[in-house]
């Protein structure tokens, strides 16, 4: 059984955070159209070009009483309804009817971010210390058109 999820939000910004949503975005192997990094040495390139988070982190985040929402710390797709902590690089999942990625990494958070912790502890969401709570990285295997509410879904292993 494949697990699957939906689209919550896709997010763009011109460098920085927070990314912004948008009803729409057309997905390429260098990323989401529209959508700018300031920091190229920790920020895109082919495996780094999409920012994947979970929205059910951000409300466990949310009940802990910090002030984030989806986008604030930079991630391109906000997704819904998948087992976060399960995935990992070499993951793969489907964003809609076309977009294939591959989880490359798991973002490591810096400072940029720190205002959306209630304690400035940015930490919150590094695997290594709070593991299945990171926003993950991932590489375009196939691009195309992704829209708020898509299915998204992860390739099961035996697949």
């Amino acid at each position: 059984m494949t697990p699957t999820g939906r689209v919550v939000q896709i997010s763009v910004s011109s460098g920085g955070v927070p990314k912004l949503p948008v009803p729409a975005g057309e997905v390429t192997r260098d990323g989401l159209e529209g959508d700018r990094q300031r920091n190229l040495k920790f920020h895109g390139g082919p495996d780094r070009a999409l920012c994947l988070w979970s929205l059910e982190v951000i409300e466990l985040l949310r009940q802990e009483g910090h002030p984030i929402a989806p986008g604030s710390v930079g991630e391109n797709f906000t997704l819904a309804g998948l087992d976060w902590a399960s995935l990992a690089p070499g993951s793969q999942l489907c964003l809609g009817d076309q977009v294939w990625l591959e989880i490359t990494d798991y973002a490591v958070p810096c400072r940029t971010i720190m205002r959306w912790f209630s304690d400035r502890r940015f930490s919150r969401i590094s695997q290594k210390h709070h593991p299945g709570s990171s926003r993950l990285y991932a590489r375009v295997l196939q691009g195309g058109l992704v829209r708020t509410g898509d299915r998204a879904s992860v390739q099961a292993a035996d697949e």
